[in-house]
Parts: C-alpha cells; sequence; structure tokens
C-alpha cells in the first residue's frame, strides 16, 4: 500500500581517498577541542574558589541560638510535619534545673537530625518554626561516600556560640520589626513580663 506520492532515490556514492582516511573528520574533531582549549574555563577549583550565591539560595540548614546564645528549638515537630520529604526527626526532652542558658523553653530537642539526602531543600520546614529555629543557609552541602554521613545531627546543624550564622538575608523587615516588638507574646521570656502584660490587657 502506498502511502504517499513522494519519493526519494536513494544514490550510493563512492567515498573519495580523503573521506576513506577520516582524515577531514578527524581534523574538523581536533578543531573543534582546540577551541575550547582557547575559550574562558567554565570550571573553577572549588572550594577554594566560590561562585556568587544567590540570595535565594537554599543550602544547608541550621539550628539557631537566642541573643543569649541558648537554642531556640522547643521540639515542637511543625517543621517535621510540614516536611514533605520527611526528612526531620527528632527526640523532646525536659529541661533540667540549671539548663536554663543552654535552652531557651522547658521543653527542647535532645536529638534533632535531618536526612540530607532526602531533604529537597523546600524551605516548609523554615516557614513553619514559630521560633524561629531553623533556617536555610547559602551553605552547600559537602559530598561524602557513606550515607549514614549525610544524616546530619545537631553536632553540625546547632550554630556556634562563637560563630554565628547571618540568617538576616532570609528575613524580611516584618518578621525583623515583629521580634523587636515586645508586646508580641511570641517575642516575651520573661514570665514576669508576660503576666504584666496580660493584666495591663485586662
Amino acid at each position: 500500500m502506498q502511502l504517499t506520492n513522494r519519493s526519494k532515490v536513494v544514490v550510493k556514492k563512492e567515498m573519495t581517498l580523503m573521506e576513506r582516511l577520516y582524515l577531514p573528520a578527524i581534523l574538523a574533531g581536533m578543531w573543534i577541542t582546540i577551541k575550547h582549549f582557547l575559550r574562558k574555563k567554565a570550571t573553577i577549583n572549588y572550594p577554594e574558589v566560590k561562585r556568587p550565591i544567590a540570595q535565594v539560595y537554599r543550602g544547608m540548614h541550621v539550628l539557631k541560638r537566642d541573643e543569649k546564645g541558648a537554642e531556640r528549638c522547643t521540639a515542637c515537630g511543625l517543621c517535621a510535619v510540614a516536611c514533605p520529604a520527611e526528612a526531620i526527626t527528632m527526640i523532646a526532652e525536659e529541661r533540667k534545673a540549671g539548663e536554663e542558658n543552654l535552652y531557651r523553653e522547658e521543653k527542647y530537642a535532645a536529638t534533632y537530625e535531618i536526612n540530607m539526602l532526602r531533604c529537597i531543600f523546600c524551605g516548609d520546614c523554615e516557614e513553619a518554626c514559630p521560633k524561629e529555629a531553623i533556617f536555610l543557609t547559602d551553605r552547600i552541602v559537602p559530598s561524602e561516600f557513606l550515607r549514614n554521613d549525610f544524616v546530619y545531627g545537631k553536632d553540625k546543624l546547632v550554630e556556634s556560640v562563637s560563630q554565628r550564622v547571618d540568617v538576616s538575608v532570609r528575613q524580611t523587615k516584618e518578621v525583623a520589626n515583629f521580634k523587636k516588638d515586645n508586646k508580641q507574646q511570641h517575642n516575651i521570656n520573661d514570665l514576669k513580663q508576660f503576666f504584666k502584660n496580660a493584666l495591663i490587657k485586662h
């Protein structure tokens, strides 16, 4: 059965001596290689050299401390619930007497782990946290050889007291102003001040 009236005549063309030696094809390929040698390199020597990263980049997580150096996380579990990849796990414990300078609230995360292989860096944990305890930074997650090394605990996530991680670019002006407003219950750490404001309202 003929589907179309168009037809194509195939002619068997004899190859010349140069074509049979494949010299033109080899020279053309070498010329492309030489042109790439003369161009500017597309790669860099990371980590010695780093490219500029956009402010909206979402990289390695950090668990923040407050102004006094205490951990902000209260192990409420909202970040784990919001995580679509189920990459966050935690174990909560109650703060003991004398640990007020270590943990901000009466309940804290004794164990906090993020599986970086499962994480999709969507930022939902950052948005769900009511205490501004977790943020995504511009740091790149380093490569490892073993899968277990990608499960980050508090030893890698909690920021150092002496070396704070700047997350100001992740906060809007509205959030920054809200944090400075001591009339908001969210920002009150002192129970006396909390009840004082409650009495004033009533």
